[in-house]
């Protein structure tokens, strides 16, 4: 990638080294744990498992800070928001409305969060009641090791499908799901719009690619592949099978490999938000 000709976004905040978040009063059980890791991995709203049960932390973390200059993945994430930032602040002028930024936050083991205690081991996530991206950078070694994705057009695709659901937030997209899952006892159903969510945040971070690239140029030979193949890793179908050895299709809740990819890649090729609507029709 070209990413790192471009500048950095000034909405990073770092929480790494301003002290340990240790869950106090109630503790973290181990089946919010479990639930936190099968939602894990560019997660939509972590409240729907932490809120309320996470506990309360009983030390502080420092107040944010800009990353270090010297810390070469945080200015490549902080480059890769600031890139988000230009793509759709254009594409919302251009329909009439106003982009409002996320905040980025850089994390180590806990910190707290408007939807709760968030977790390195959920990966990154949105959180829609404060705007803000979660992300523990080790999230990075795991995305290399653990799921053979590695590329840093696989972590940009990373940043772009979180900043894709403060994009569905900003339209109401997703209060509007949150609101259908609160009136539904099926689970499958709840599930089902879930999926709908996180292949449109595909979408929108192919968009993202998409006019990214036609404006700055930032894509080279293999760039579009490496976040087709971190799509493709983190599918529903893929994760059930290689840590239950059996996939449970109603139990979905992102998609399946071929899913994700096929989203990406649509929104990718079009470039047109239109051609994002997951929730018409079979997905």
């Amino acid at each position: 990638m070209r990413i790192g000709r471009g500048r950095e976004s000034g909405n990073v905040e770092d929480r790494r080294g301003g002290g340990s978040l240790r869950p106090g009063g109630r503790s973290i059980g181990i089946g919010t744990i479990v639930l936190a890791l099968v939602a894990m991995y560019f997660g939509v709203d972590p409240s729907v498992v932490l809120q309320g049960g996470s506990g309360v932390p009983t030390q502080q973390s420092a107040p944010a800070k800009a990353p270090p200059a010297d810390d070469a993945e945080a200015r490549f994430v902080s480059q890769v928001l600031a890139d988000t930032e230009d793509t759709w602040r254009e594409l919302f002028r251009r329909n009439g409305m106003q982009y409002q930024d996320p905040k980025l936050v850089l994390f180590s083991g806990l910190t707290q969060t408007a939807c709760g205690m968030g977790q390195s081991a959920m990966g990154p996530f949105y959180c829609p009641a404060d705007q803000k991206v979660y992300i523990d950078l080790s999230f990075y070694r795991d995305l290399r090791e653990r799921f053979r994705a590695p590329g840093e057009m696989a972590q940009a695709y990373v940043i772009a499908h979180e900043v894709g659901h403060h994009v569905q937030h900003l339209l109401g997209i997703a209060g509007k799901v949150r609101q259908m899952q609160s009136q539904t006892q099926d689970r499958a159903r709840a599930n089902a719009l879930s999926v709908r969510m996180e292949l449109q945040a595909d979408c929108f971070s192919g968009i993202w690619a998409h006019h990214a690239n036609r404006t700055r140029q930032i894509l080279e030979q293999g760039d579009i592949e490496s976040a087709l193949n971190a799509a493709a890793a983190i599918g529903d179908d893929r994760l059930q099978k290689q840590t239950q050895g059996q996939v449970v299709p109603e139990s979905f809740t992102h998609g399946t490999s071929e899913q994700r990819m096929r989203w990406f890649r649509r929104g990718y090729q079009s470039g047109d938000l239109r051609q994002c609507d997951t929730f018409a029709g079979a997905i």
